[in-house]
């Protein structure tokens, strides 16, 4: 079963985004971060993952969004400010649809959610520094079958799941 780690808004954290980077690096086949990293793009901390330039983030090696796809599931990924994610989901929505992507990765607002908007997984992991609306600093693994089932995990900075924000759906 395909994983991949999503994980955003760390700004400035090193030792925290190396943590969760060595907690599931092993485990997952690719590590998304949506930005606000505050970090310089080839910072040892922002290795091996797949990145995206947030609106504090100020090297300008950043894309300002990215898709590719993961073992087929293709992915769309923007850290949000650009397309008004604290307002609504359809500007980031439209983006993915023009590119084709299933799975829409961004950050902004730091509240942790997931959804299913249509034939679209829309995933913001929260922030593992500032998180909003809840107390729990988190980050997200999203895993998929064959089948089109499809299975958004978050987890506190520890590594313990949240349950009650777990998702899981299936689009054919």
């Amino acid at each position: 079963m395909p994983k991949v780690l999503i994980i955003s808004d760390s700004h400035g954290w090193t030792k925290e985004v190396e943590m969760v980077k060595a907690r599931h690096q092993d485990h997952v086949d690719q590590m998304i971060h949506c930005g606000d990293s505050e970090l310089d793009y080839d910072e040892t901390p922002m290795n091996n993952f797949v990145k995206v330039k947030g609106n504090c983030d100020f090297d300008d090696q950043y894309p300002e969004e990215v898709d590719f796809s993961v073992k087929g599931l293709h992915f769309f990924v923007a850290h949000g400010h650009m397309h008004q994610v604290k307002m609504t989901l359809m500007p980031i929505s439209y983006r993915a649809s023009e590119v084709g992507a299933t799975i829409i990765c961004h950050g902004h607002s730091h509240i942790a959610a997931a959804q299913r908007i249509n034939d679209q997984i829309i995933i913001n992991p929260g922030s593992i520094h500032l998180p909003r609306v809840r107390r729990e600093k988190t980050y997200a693994i999203l895993s998929w079958d064959d089948n089109g089932n499809y299975q958004v995990d978050f987890y506190d900075l520890e590594g313990q799941i949240v349950e009650d924000l777990s998702f899981d759906t299936t689009i054919e």
